[in-house]
């Protein structure tokens, strides 16, 4: 007997991530800044987790950062996850270390300290992912 084919998992689209997927629907990546300490987070809290501040709101970043840590997935969960890929922790040039993938690359060139920019996928019908694509090393 075959197992059930697993689609690709959404993520939660909650009143709290919103203003984060409707950034990425324009092709955004945006992050909270707390007016208080000037401070970046992600991912989408109610209260700053530097200063513990309720001033939150919603910016545009630049999208660029560096590997800080990565793996190569050699086998998907499924077919809708085609294999291999980069999972990647990437630490944005404003502060947060934000879980991603690294795309349009071959996987064995990937090294940490990459630097990396932004750019976004479809995922599903509704969505579009932020990915991180190398840029050329100076």
């Amino acid at each position: 007997m075959n197992a059930p084919e697993i689609a690709k998992i959404l993520p939660p689209d909650t009143l709290l991530s919103r203003p984060f997927w409707e950034g990425c629907r324009q092709q955004e990546l945006r992050l909270q800044h707390c007016a208080d300490c000037h401070q970046f987070q992600f991912y989408p809290r109610i209260v700053c987790s530097h200063c513990d501040g309720s001033d939150l709101s919603w910016r545009k970043v630049t999208g660029k950062g560096r590997v800080a840590s990565f793996t190569i997935v050699r086998r998907g969960i499924s077919r809708a996850y085609e294999a291999p890929y980069i999972v990647a922790l990437i630490d944005l040039d404003e502060g947060p270390r934000m879980m991603s993938s690294v795309v349009g690359t071959e996987p064995e060139t990937v090294t940490i300290g990459d630097i990396v920019e932004v750019q976004f996928n479809q995922w599903g019908e509704d969505y579009l992912m932020p990915v991180f694509q190398k840029l050329e090393q100076i």
